[in-house]
């Protein structure tokens, strides 16, 4: 409990200023810490600035809650972005006019909280019902207070703890002249609790505050909790004008923040950005669903996006991871180290040949184009190399010959030019059953696939597979005996069925500023760049290219979509 000298205005607006008489003893500034957050009594502080302020003092993870601020919208117009007030009713009992029920309710006992192992079923029973989970050490001092008073029932035929409610006594917690209490945290073990368990809490409580003397007990319900609202008008609880300010954040984005349209309809690199938004308290537009595109509002700012490219992404950092042969220009003059290479221009192979004689094997790819589509990897001999170039004329007008470097294929993805995530991408490959050809493994495989990305990576059944499958050493219609692994494409692509393994803690600092390098040439506040590494934990590598748009969602559960959140709306970084 915290406490500073103040005149103060009491409980809203249609409460009148209490009197010199009324002050004495009554405490200010009044904040209590439940656990889960704190209690702010409103109507003991003076300033609402001041309120504003104790607000800003909420810990990450919990929710904090001013009940009585005599005028809420200056409280809330002195920080709109920072807070709101709680779609929720306030009902209150005067208990005077309480009436206990005539018979016991069956099979349920309620009692005061006795120790640490009913603190734990509380817990609990708060988390079944998506309710924040209340600080051990914290709910065990306030149980020794007259301050709070914590309730569990049991179910007599099992002793199970089935129920729990909170109740606050405000005389104990800052002499409140009105006499008032409240009620918080009312749950019930929905799976178990015998029919009446939450009315029997309801019940005790009022009773114990109706003995200790106070004029009423307060509650705050959610306004579409139709359930518990008519509980509580059963019991005689009726709505009153007080209401309770709540601050905009991930906690409480559900309260303030609705869910937009097209929502459903987005693929999981939109859908992951979205939710980190909504969670914010960050209005969320789907403005194109097939497309991953959202409109991005917080305050008087808007940013589209689609997926993790956003407007932030300058028209020349899009060109230069476009085009292959410039980024790779523009990483090595910063100097990171990229693969040697040559130009296939309008069908003239020369300088590819050159370089497939010196090299012994090269990749051939189209200079723009992504998700691995026209590249050819591990070409030995002249007529492969004719056939890929072929291919990849296919899907670009210019193509890049490059070395074949051995390593893993890594994906370093660079937020505000800082390393947020990495991963080891591998090739698509099935494993034999002995029954099955290898085609009839490639769909099945590819199905699994497509399960698990909700339709993003899949094997096709085309010309490159069967070409990675015969250079593997089998033909589509063999039947591989069991357990045998066969790779059946060369490139790493996740959309061509690749899988991927997290290795962000095990990434050598060389590589990651190599990463941070090559971000800041290029120009780029979000990207996805790909290195060829011996080792994923050494420093050697080698640059291909970078994906302006990664998808952020194959990297969970690092917090690539947090930074990039962070990125368009830092005020909403989390401290």
């Amino acid at each position: 409990m915290t406490s500073s000298l103040a005149r103060i205005p009491m409980t809203g607006a249609s409460w009148p200023v209490p009197s010199e008489h009324q002050l004495r003893g009554m405490q200010h500034e009044a904040v209590l810490d439940l656990g889960w957050g704190r209690l702010l009594f409103g109507q003991t502080f003076a300033s609402p600035r001041r309120l504003v302020e104790e607000l800003r003092g909420e810990q990450p993870g919990r929710r904090d809650i001013c009940m009585y601020p005599r005028d809420p919208q200056v409280l809330v117009g002195l920080a709109p972005d920072e807070l709101f007030v709680d779609p929720s009713y306030t009902f209150r009992l005067d208990l005077h006019r309480y009436r206990p029920r005539r018979e016991l309710i069956e099979d349920v006992f309620v009692r005061t909280v006795t120790c640490p192992a009913d603190v734990a079923e509380m817990s609990r029973i708060h988390a079944a019902n998506g309710m924040l989970r209340a600080e051990a050490a914290t709910t065990w001092a306030n149980h020794h207070t007259r301050t709070v008073t914590y309730l569990v029932a049991e179910d007599r035929r099992t002793g199970q703890i089935v129920g729990t409610v909170t109740g606050v006594d405000h005389v104990a917690a800052f002499g409140d002249p009105e006499g008032g209490s409240s009620l918080w945290c009312l749950a019930i073990d929905r799976s178990r609790a015998p029919a009446g368990t939450g009315e029997a809490l309801v019940r005790v409580l009022v009773e114990r505050y109706g003995a200790r003397g106070r004029a009423y007990l307060d509650l705050s319900v959610l306004h579409d909790n139709d359930a518990a609202i008519r509980l509580y008008r059963r019991l005689g609880f009726r709505p009153t004008s007080a209401v309770c300010v709540k601050r905009k954040n991930a906690v409480n984005a559900p309260l303030f923040v609705g869910e937009p349209p097209g929502l459903e309809e987005l693929n999981p690199y939109a859908r992951i950005l979205a939710d980190e938004a909504l969670r914010r308290g960050i209005r969320v537009e789907v403005t194109d669903a097939p497309s991953g595109e959202l409109r991005l509002t917080c305050g008087v700012r808007s940013v589209y996006t689609r997926e993790s490219l956003s407007e932030l992404t300058t028209a020349v950092a899009m060109s230069r991871c476009d085009d292959k042969r410039v980024t790779r220009r523009i990483v090595e003059r910063a100097g990171v180290r990229v693969a040697a290479a040559a130009e296939a221009r309008d069908g003239d192979l020369a300088a590819a040949l050159g370089l497939l004689a010196s090299c012994g094997q090269v990749v051939v790819k189209p200079a723009r184009g992504e998700q691995g589509k026209g590249i050819t990897v591990g070409i030995r001999e002249a007529a492969e190399l004719e056939r890929a170039v072929a291919l990849a004329l296919r899907h670009c007008p210019d193509v890049l010959v490059e070395e074949l470097v051995s390593g893993h294929d890594l994906r370093v993805v660079v937020i505000d030019h800082e390393v947020v995530a990495a991963a080891v991408r591998r090739p698509a490959e099935v494993v034999g059953d002995g029954q099955r050809d290898v085609t009839a493994l490639i769909r099945e495989t590819s199905r699994r696939r497509e399960r698990a990305t909700a339709g993003e990576s899949r094997i096709p059944l085309d010309d490159t597979t069967r070409g990675d499958v015969r250079a593997a050493g089998w033909a589509m219609d063999d039947v591989p005996p069991a357990g045998v692994r066969i790779r059946v494409r060369r490139t790493a692509n996740l959309h061509t069925g690749g899988t991927i393994e997290a290795v962000t803690d095990r990434l050598h600092p060389d590589v990651a500023a190599a990463a941070v390098r090559a971000s800041r040439a290029i120009g780029i506040p979000v990207t996805g760049l790909d290195f060829l590494v011996p080792d994923v934990e050494g420093p050697d590598h080698v640059f291909i290219e970078a994906n302006e748009r990664p998808g952020l969602a194959n990297h969970e559960p690092q917090p690539t979509a947090a930074r990039f959140v962070d990125l368009l709306f830092p005020e909403t970084r989390r401290r």
